[in-house]
C-alpha cells in the first residue's frame, strides 16, 4: 500500500504551537523513512524538539537509521551523549553500529561509555570488524536451537522470545554454537509436534563469514533468493545474519559509490551534504580533470600550423574526442558491472577485452561512415571524410575499447575499486589521443586537404 506523504509545513507549525501529543497523532503510524524527511528543513531547535518527541514515544531509533548517510551526523551532532545511548540500547545492533560510525570519534567514546556493560560489548564487537564486511552489518538478534529441540519446543521458545525484527529461519547450533543447519519458519508451522530440528533442518546451508565483503554476501543472498543468510566466524560459530533489507541497502550503497567513484564523487557527497563539504571533496578530482583535459589541449597545440591551414578541422575535433569519450565510459561501465557481480575474473579477462574492442570497431565503423559522408558533401573534400574515418576507428574502436576495459581491470588488480575515477581517467584519454590521431592524420594528409 502507497503511504501518504506527511505535510512538511504542518508538521513545523505544530512544533511551533502544538502538544507533543497532537503531533504523534498527526504522524500516527506513518514509517519511519517517511519520519525521518521531516528533518531535512527544520532549524537546531526544532531538530532537538522534534528528535525528544520521537524520543520519548520510543520511535527515535528507527527514524534515525532512516536519515539520509549525508544528514545523520549533522542530526546527532544537535543531541546529547545520554539521549543517544539511551536509541542506541532500544535499536538493533546493526542499527546502533550505523548511529556509532555517525559520531565524531570524540563522542563515539563518549557514548559507548553510558551503555551497559553487555550492549557496550556488543556494539565493540560488531564495530571491530573493518568497513564493508558482513560482520559489521550483520543483526545478532536471531534464534538459534539445538537439534534434538521439537517443532512444538521450537514453538514454545519462539513465544518466550517475544517479537524479532527479521524473523525467517531458525538456525540449528550444536553444543559449541557451531551451525549446523536452518528451518525455515515455514516448515516448522506444518511440521508434527514431535518432529526434531535435526530431522527437518536444510543441513549445510549457505553462509557467509564476518570478514566476507559485503557485496559478495549480497550477490549470494539475492543468486539464491535467500531471505537470510547465516555469517559464522572463523571456527563455523554462528554470530548473525544478514536479511533481504540489509542486501537492499548494500546493493543501494554499492551502486551509488560505483556511480560516484566513476564521476570522481566521494560517497558522503549528497544532495543537503553542506557546501563546503562538497567542495572540499570535489576539489581533488576537478583539479586531476584538469589535468586530464590539460594534457587533451597540450595536443592541440602541436598542431596548430595544421589548424591555420585547415580551419574546418576546428569543427570535426570535438565529434572525434566526444563519440570517443562516450565509447570509453560505456566500456568501462561494463566491465565494471561485471566485475562486481563476480561475472568477469581475471582469468577471462582478455576475452572480455577482446569483445569489447570489437564491439566498439564495428561502433566507429558504422559512426566513421556517416561521419566521412557528412564531411565529404559538407566540406566538399573526400579526403577529409576519408581522416575523420580512420581517426573515428583508432580513437573510438582501439582507445576507447582498450582504455575502457583495461584500466578497470588494472584498478581492480592494484587493489583498488574498479569504478575509481575511471570516468574521468578514460574521457580524459580519449579526448588526448582523439586530438592527436585526428589532427595527426590531418597533418600527414595536408596537400589533400588545403
Amino acid at each position: 500500500m502507497k503511504s501518504t506523504p506527511i505535510d512538511y509545513d504542518t508538521v513545523r507549525e505544530m512544533l511551533r504551537t502544538a502538544t507533543p501529543d497532537r503531533i504523534l497523532r498527526f504522524i500516527g503510524k506513518s514509517h519511519p523513512a517517511d519520519i525521518a524527511l521531516l528533518f531535512k528543513g527544520l532549524d537546531p531547535n526544532e531538530v532537538r524538539q522534534f528528535f525528544d518527541i520521537l524520543f520519548s514515544a520510543r520511535r527515535a531509533a528507527k527514524t534515525l537509521t532512516e536519515l539520509p548517510p549525508e544528514l545523520l551526523p549533522d542530526i546527532l551532532a544537535l543531541i546529547e551523549d545520554d539521549k543517544i545511548a539511551r536509541v542506541i540500547v532500544r535499536a538493533n545492533p546493526d542499527d546502533a553500529v550505523t548511529i556509532i560510525d555517525s559520531l565524531t570519534e570524540e563522542r563515539r567514546e563518549s557514548v559507548l561509555s553510558l551503555l551497559d556493560p553487555e550492549r557496550r560489548e556488543e556494539v565493540r564487537e560488531l564495530i571491530s570488524y573493518p568497513e564493508g564486511t558482513v560482520g559489521r552489518i550483520m543483526n545478532t538478534e536471531l534464534m538459534a536451537l539445538a537439534p534434538t529441540t521439537t517443532a512444538q519446543g521450537a514453538i514454545d521458545k519462539i513465544r518466550e522470545r517475544g517479537e524479532l525484527e527479521s524473523f525467517f529461519y531458525l538456525y540449528v547450533v550444536d553444543h559449541e554454537n557451531k551451525l549446523v543447519g536452518v528451518v525455515p519458519v515455514r516448515n516448522l508451522v506444518i511440521a508434527p509436534r514431535d518432529r526434531t530440528l535435526s530431522e527437518m533442518m536444510i543441513a549445510d546451508p549457505l553462509k557467509g563469514d564476518v570478514f566476507m565483503d559485503q557485496e559478495e554476501a549480497a550477490r549470494i543472498v539475492a543468486k539464491y533468493e535467500l531471505l537470510a543468510l547465516p555469517i559464522v566466524d572463523e571456527g563455523g560459530r554462528l554470530e548473525g545474519i544478514i536479511t533481504v533489507d540489509d542486501v537492499i541497502d548494500i546493493i543501494n550503497e554499492e551502486s551509488t559509490e560505483d556511480m560516484y567513484k566513476m564521476a570522481g564523487l566521494a560517497e558522503e557527497d549528497r544532495v543537503f551534504t553542506p557546501i563546503s563539504r562538497s567542495v572540499k571533496m570535489r576539489l581533488p578530482w576537478t583539479m586531476l580533470n584538469l589535468l586530464t583535459t590539460g594534457l587533451a589541449a597540450s595536443v592541440v597545440t602541436i598542431f596548430q600550423g595544421t589548424i591555420t591551414e585547415v580551419v574546418a578541422l576546428v569543427t570535426f575535433m570535438p565529434i572525434v574526442a566526444g563519440v570517443g569519450g562516450n565509447g570509453a565510459t560505456q566500456t568501462a561501465t561494463v566491465i565494471i558491472r561485471g566485475i562486481a557481480l563476480g561475472e568477469l575474473e581475471f582469468s577471462s579477462a582478455w576475452k572480455a577485452i577482446i569483445k569489447q574492442v570489437s564491439v566498439n570497431v564495428c561502433l566507429a565503423l558504422a559512426a566513421g561512415a556517416v561521419i566521412a559522408l557528412i564531411a565529404a558533401l559538407w566540406q566538399g573534400n573526400p579526403t577529409l571524410g576519408f581522416v575523420l574515418a580512420l581517426a573515428m576507428i583508432l580513437n573510438l574502436g582501439l582507445v576507447a575499447g582498450l582504455s575502457g576495459a583495461v584500466i578497470p581491470l588494472l584498478l581492480k588488480a592494484m587493489k583498488f575499486d574498479p569504478a575509481l575515477g575511471s570516468g574521468i581517467v578514460v574521457t580524459g584519454l580519449t579526448d588526448a589521443f582523439g586530438f592527436l590521431s585526428f589532427l595527426g592524420l590531418a597533418t600527414l594528409f595536408i596537400h589533400y586537404l588545403t
